[in-house]
């Protein structure tokens, strides 16, 4: 019994929302992530605009001009997947959805599109912050982890401490 209970448990760890490098949240070149005025978090340079769910969840928020995305994980975790900087005024043009405000989602499943190039086009930064908004309201405190050549779905950057 006590088996079956822990393998329901829900997962306290977060993989790559993206392929590429992951950076410390404080490398990001603006003070809303770098001073973790939205929380805590990591962000990366992306090689390539799929960008998936970095755990199991539900996604929670779009935002109308398709530049961010929140899931709430089965740990209760609110993460927001922000591609990248000053995207919102590009109007929702480089990015395509993959999934809808309620869906249920699975590590590794797409969310959506961005084209890298078009972005670059219009002058703006890709690097994607992802980070835990609600962290403090949590029981457990995430350790987040930088590595090169972040495999979507797949690369471990985060786990949660009790």
């Amino acid at each position: 019994m006590l088996w079956n209970k822990l393998l329901k448990q829900p997962s306290l760890t977060l993989h790559s929302p993206m392929e590429g490098d992951v950076i410390p949240l404080e490398d990001v070149p603006d003070p809303v992530f770098n001073e973790k005025m939205m929380g805590n978090g990591i962000a990366i340079l992306p090689t390539n605009g799929r960008v998936v769910a970095p755990c199991n969840g539900t996604v929670i928020q779009i935002a109308p001009s398709k530049h961010a995305i929140g899931i709430r994980s089965e740990a209760g975790a609110e993460i927001l997947i922000h591609i990248g900087l000053d995207t919102v005024e590009l109007e929702g043009r480089p990015f395509t959805l993959h999934v809808k405000a309620g869906d249920e989602v699975s590590t590794g499943q797409a969310l959506m599109t961005a084209d890298l190039e078009s972005i670059h086009q219009a002058g703006k930064d890709s690097v994607t912050p992802m980070v835990v908004t609600n962290e403090k309201t949590l029981s457990h405190h995430y350790t987040f982890h930088t590595s090169k050549a972040a495999i979507p779905g797949d690369t471990l950057i985060a786990r949660a401490e009790e």
